[in-house]
């Protein structure tokens, strides 16, 4: 398991709402506890076999769980609303090389539509609008890599 797919579970936990979960394999070790820090940050332990250090990642902040961006929507300056990244992967303009561009700006989307392909493990995972209106603005590059919860486009609900 690399940082990165540590980082995720951490994030996913978070997200989650679990005070506490364990995940203990041959090899490996991890706690990861929420909520349990006066300062709410989610901290996690990592045991390896005898004569490694284990490792810390630096804390990070639990999202309150009502909060618009659990959804993959966020408000900018209440005029645009921001889409989401949900996943940590590759992100895909087009679903294949030889096929067009899912959306573009100007382009009117309405709730369901596919907006962009991220992949993640060698899994194309379809990222559908949960709102309608207009892209605005296109804020990733194609083949690009993205973080969970990164911004990928702003869309005018108007």
């Amino acid at each position: 398991m690399d940082i990165k797919e540590i980082q995720s579970l951490i994030k996913f936990v978070a997200k989650s709402g679990a005070s506490e979960v364990k995940l203990e394999t041959d090899d490996i070790k991890i706690t990861i506890r929420t909520g349990s820090l006066a300062s709410g940050d989610t901290t996690y332990v990592q045991s390896l076999p005898m004569g490694q250090m284990p490792m810390q990642a630096p804390a990070m902040q639990a999202a309150p769980a009502d909060t618009p961006a659990d959804k993959g929507v966020v408000a900018i300056d209440d005029k645009y609303i921001t889409i989401k990244s949900p996943i940590i992967g590759t992100f895909y303009r087009k679903p294949s090389p030889d096929k067009p561009l899912f959306v573009e700006v100007g382009d009117t989307i309405a709730e369901g539509d596919v907006l962009c392909v991220i992949e993640a493990m060698k899994l194309f995972n379809d990222i559908e609008s949960e709102i309608s209106g207009t892209i605005v603005k296109i804020l990733v590059d194609d083949s690009s890599p993205v973080e969970f919860d990164q911004p990928l486009f702003l869309v005018d609900p108007s």
